[in-house]
């Protein structure tokens, strides 16, 4: 919707000022997109599918390769910037997708999962590219399934399930209102066991597949009770986005 590519059911949208769909076109002009699958042109150079994704901007070549290098600085492509899409890695794909959507130096980036699939090295080069996006002034707006990359980077997020939107706020804000204690994840025992010993120490029990966690106020209580219990290993942290989740969609909650 936001690109004008489908039509709201209700309302209006506005995007940097241009009302979608109406003025859809003119609003792409400042909206840089990452797709969560790579669509780049696999036999043509890094340099190349840059200068191909000017033109649809309206950009001459003169004009995309005034911007080309600092977009692979951005991308650190430098060194890859005549070799053929084909033979990056997956990590490499990600960072020239991301410099291609800033090639109209957009004010606006919208992000479809943008490190699915990647191992952790590349996950966390993303996050220092786009935290770098952000130092610049611009919007990110993202799509994630990863809860450590949206507290990491979100200002304001938004909780979906199924559609609807269930939870909204800054992330430590939604941590503070949903959860507000440290976390004691329990393992090596049966969790339905547990729970009768833990549950009068805790403001809150969750169970998923072996794992009980407990939501405690005095994770000493709970300690002392567990003490001398043989096979169970303890996990005492502070709360984070994904226990948010958790208690949000409420999967197998004991209150």
């Amino acid at each position: 919707m936001l690109l004008g590519m489908t039509c709201p059911d209700a309302g209006t949208i506005t995007v940097l000022g241009v009302p979608v769909p109406a003025r859809a076109r003119l609003a792409r002009r400042g909206i840089g997109v990452v797709p969560q699958f790579d669509n780049l042109d696999q036999e043509f150079t890094v340099r190349e599918n840059l200068l191909v994704f000017g033109r649809y901007f309206g950009m001459s070549t003169r004009q995309s390769e005034a911007v080309i290098p600092s977009l692979l600085e951005f991308a650190r492509l430098e060194r890859k910037a005549d070799a053929r899409v084909s033979e990056l890695s997956g990590g490499m794909k990600r960072c020239l997708t991301m410099a291609r959507a800033l090639i109209n130096d957009p004010q606006l980036i919208v992000m479809d999962e943008p490190t699915t699939g990647l191992d952790p090295h590349a996950r966390h080069l993303i996050w220092e590219r786009l935290r770098a996006l952000l130092a610049r002034g611009k919007t990110i707006i993202l799509t994630t399934h990863f809860m450590e990359e949206a507290e990491r980077l979100c200002d304001r997020l938004c909780v979906l399930e199924k559609g609807r939107n269930i939870a909204e706020g800054g992330p430590q804000a939604l941590i503070d209102e949903h959860i507000g204690c440290q976390v004691m994840e329990i393992y090596g025992g049966d969790p339905h066991e547990l729970l009768s010993l833990v549950k009068p120490h805790s403001q809150r029990i969750e169970v998923s597949g072996e794992t009980l966690y407990c939501y405690a106020p005095d994770p000493d209580q709970v300690r002392t009770q567990l003490q001398g219990r043989a096979g169970l290993r303890l996990l005492l942290r502070p709360a984070n986005l994904e226990d948010v989740f958790l208690r949000l969609t409420g999967r197998e909650m004991e209150e």
